[in-house]
């Protein structure tokens, strides 16, 4: 099954003042329609025009409007939403924001996370004809592509001012059409994916389980950027606090039976398995159908037996997908695995440090990425960047061993 055109991927859309405006709520709807995840930011001028209610219900998400929002800037919200962004859509782009923009300004939130981002920038104008023809808007916009900005647009017609001439926005549909040129061959175009991802919770009694503390964003940024890079995208999810990322099917489970019995199920199906959750090693021997009380002065002891190990189990199915193996270590991590790469009979491992406040629990991460004859270090950065890295490396390695489904 193909994914949508923007399948997975981040768009925080801008809308500055004009009447123009009201045309970005149908935009927001057409990004959507095409697999986009939606953010927006609001001018002050443009919530003169149309409301944030209104884009808060077509996007799903809260609209920011101010760089002085106390709640939002207390966690730095503009950089938040610098770094979240894939790309930045302004639409519609009116000849102030085009000005401010030329001249580095950040004296409002758009103008500020613009600056911030190192996502791609692009920008539908919308203005008055006289305005757009102005040699000022023109130079502003020369500056603009030749540090690549891309400029979408105008179109050329009758407009709200009832003159005729180029200014007026694109149409919402030839934006979609815009961005989805730009995206080029995908990485996993045509491609199915599986992935597992967080922990897996081993019940003692109704009331207690052994875990850990995968948060699961690790394998969430993974699914995301999958789908974004043209996959068909199953996600195999242990207990997390996450959102299902767009264009993503996802299936819950709890124990790492569980996780072994929807991994299995789906295998043969997917050319990709990314093995990232973090799988418990063992359970206890038996639950208890009741609390188990507390007995003063006196241990409590558990009985655990080994969880079958899902990777090595799909690495010995006769029609298996690439896999990717994680392991999380705390100390000598590329001998540890190395030999788990060998061990399990896999094609890649990224393998990262955890404890003190490395790995689990944290919005960022590094990998040592590790195959048979070479090994590499991807940098720290936030997930959704370092599974993007990850995933390029993936469709190199697959493409250097010829793995295929059957």
């Amino acid at each position: 099954m193909s994914q949508p055109a923007l399948a997975g991927l981040r768009v925080l859309l801008g809308v500055s003042g004009g009447i123009a405006a009201y045309k970005a709520a149908e935009l927001v709807r057409r990004l959507r329609d095409a697999g986009a995840e939606v953010r927006v930011v609001l001018t002050e001028g443009a919530a003169h025009f149309v409301t944030p209610l209104t884009f808060q219900a077509l996007s799903g998400h809260p609209v920011r409007t101010s760089l002085w929002d106390e709640s939002a800037e207390a966690a730095m919200g503009h950089i938040e939403l610098a770094r979240w962004a894939d790309q930045v859509v302004i639409a519609p782009a009116s000849a102030d924001v085009i000005a401010r923009l030329a001249h580095g300004f950040a004296n409002d939130l758009l103008t500020t996370v613009c600056l911030a981002t190192t996502a791609p920038v692009a920008i539908a104008p919308a203005m008055n004809q006289q305005m757009w023809a102005k040699p000022a808007t023109q130079a502003n916009l020369s500056t603009l592509r030749q540090r690549s900005l891309r400029v979408l647009g105008p179109a050329s017609g009758s407009q709200a001012c009832g003159e005729f001439g180029a200014g007026r926005l694109l149409e919402a549909e030839n934006i979609v059409a815009e961005l989805a040129a730009t995206r080029g061959p995908r990485v996993l175009d045509g491609r199915r994916v599986l992935i597992s991802a967080g922990p897996t919770f081993e019940d003692i009694d109704p009331v207690r389980f052994i875990g850990n503390r995968s948060s699961g964003r690790m394998g969430y940024a993974i699914a995301a950027a999958a789908a974004a890079n043209g996959a068909d995208v199953t996600l195999i999810s242990g207990p997390v606090a996450l959102a299902t990322p767009s264009g993503v099917t996802r299936v819950d489970v709890r124990s790492a039976r569980e996780m072994r019995e929807a991994v299995l199920e789906r295998a043969t199906d997917n050319d990709v398995f990314v093995s990232a959750a973090a799988v418990g090693d063992y359970r206890p021997q038996s639950v208890s159908a009741q609390k188990i009380k507390r007995t003063d002065g006196k241990p409590l002891e558990l009985e655990l037996v080994q969880n079958p190990d899902i990777v090595a189990e799909v690495a010995a199915l006769p029609r298996r997908p690439f896999i990717v193996g994680f392991a999380a270590e705390t100390d000598d991590i590329e001998r540890h695995a190395r030999a788990k790469l060998e061990r399990k009979g896999i094609d890649l491992i990224a393998a990262n440090k955890v404890g003190d406040g490395e790995g689990f629990e944290s919005e960022d991460n590094a990998l040592l990425l590790i195959w048979a004859g070479g090994s590499e270090q991807l940098e720290r950065t936030d997930k959704r960047t370092l599974a993007e890295r990850l995933l390029a490396r993936i469709g190199e390695r697959m493409h250097a061993t010829q793995v295929r489904r059957g």
